[in-house]
């Protein structure tokens, strides 16, 4: 039976359904609160700047980048990327994203550990996603390299770590940002709960793309059994 149809791609379909519900979940909270403009009229670009000067990282770049949806930060040149829409937004939408994006700063500056194993795995979680399937395929092909299989098993697992690994940066970069847009008075108190609702909106779309790679890595492993 051909890899691709064979029974095992059952146990993606919850993954697959969960995967669908949070991106359509944080698709249209971020749309609800995209309209809705904060009372004090500032835009995504200048809370983040604001809120890194304030923490002593006035050296961490601002940028726009292009596309929807496309913020983060990058550790290696200490820049904060915000896209287009959000950069030059005053919704509260815009400010929970870009505060959101300082608090991937914040971890830097701190050490915070789970982002700097984060940032250990980044290539190897690259790498194994590229090579794990096609070494996964060759040894499930053919028998006579079947350890094949093993090595690609074990490449998808680092990028299975990776997915885990950023839930708790990702949690943790949320609350750091909504502790700042509080205290900081960039928001009211009402306005911080439409904030608050497009980040966890956010984190539902995390936790989808860890429970796909886990589901993945329990088919692969199942598969694997099939073969001996």
């Amino acid at each position: 039976m051909p890899f691709m149809f064979d029974w095992t791609f059952i146990l993606l379909l919850p993954a697959l359904g969960f995967a669908l519900w949070a991106q359509s979940k944080v698709r249209g909270t971020y749309r609800k609160y995209s309209q809705i403009r904060s009372r004090a009229n500032i835009t995504g670009a200048q809370v983040a700047r604001r809120i890194l000067d304030s923490q002593g990282l006035s050296g961490v770049k601002v940028e726009a980048t292009k596309g929807e949806l496309t913020d983060h930060y990058d550790p290696r040149t200490r820049v904060v990327r915000l896209s287009e829409v959000v950069y030059g937004s005053t919704s509260l939408a815009a400010l929970g994203v870009a505060a959101h994006e300082t608090g991937h700063a914040l971890q830097h500056k701190f050490g915070y550990a789970p982002l700097q194993l984060r940032s250990t795995l980044v290539p190897v979680a690259q790498f194994g996603t590229w090579l794990a399937f096609p070494l996964f395929f060759i040894g499930f092909i053919f028998t006579s390299i079947h350890w094949l299989m093993d090595v690609g098993i074990l490449f998808f697992a680092a990028a299975v770590l990776f997915s885990l690994v950023t839930l708790p940066v990702e949690y943790n970069a949320s609350a750091r940002a909504m502790k700042i847009l509080s205290s900081g008075g960039y928001l009211s108190p009402d306005e911080t709960t439409g904030a608050r609702k497009i980040l966890d909106a956010a984190a539902w779309t995390y936790v989808a793309a860890a429970t796909m790679a886990v589901l993945q890595l329990v088919r692969l492993l199942v598969l694997r059994g099939s073969r001996d």
